[in-house]
């Protein structure tokens, strides 16, 4: 078993603002990354090939969440990973509606 602090080399905060609800993609145009499997970046990137948030991360991979947003942050610094932006006053109904179903389903993996 791996420690969470070691994974971040004992960093606590992202460089990058993450929201909870923030849904995190892999880039475009990004080269494959040459990590092994196992590899918890690997399993993120992974991971985010469906848009999870970064709650929802932290809960399917059973990471504690500062332990998650310091490793997304690496990911999007390094241009692996992009954030989309969360929602305005100007969202749509619908727009709402998903982002209060992604939560749900964050809260449920937990």
């Amino acid at each position: 078993m791996v420690r969470p602090y070691t994974l971040t080399a004992g960093r606590t905060r992202s460089v990058v603002y993450l929201p909870l609800e923030a849904p995190v993609h892999t880039a475009t145009s990004m080269m494959p990354a040459t990590w092994p499997p196992s590899d918890i970046r690997a399993r993120i990137v992974a991971l985010c090939a469906e848009g999870p948030s970064v709650a929802e991360i932290s809960a399917r991979l059973t990471l504690p969440l500062g332990v998650a947003r310091v490793l997304v942050g690496d990911l999007v610094e390094s241009g692996t990973l992009r954030v989309s932006e969360t929602l305005d006053d100007d969202a749509t109904a619908d727009e709402r509606r998903e982002l209060i179903g992604r939560t749900l389903r964050g809260l449920r993996a937990l």
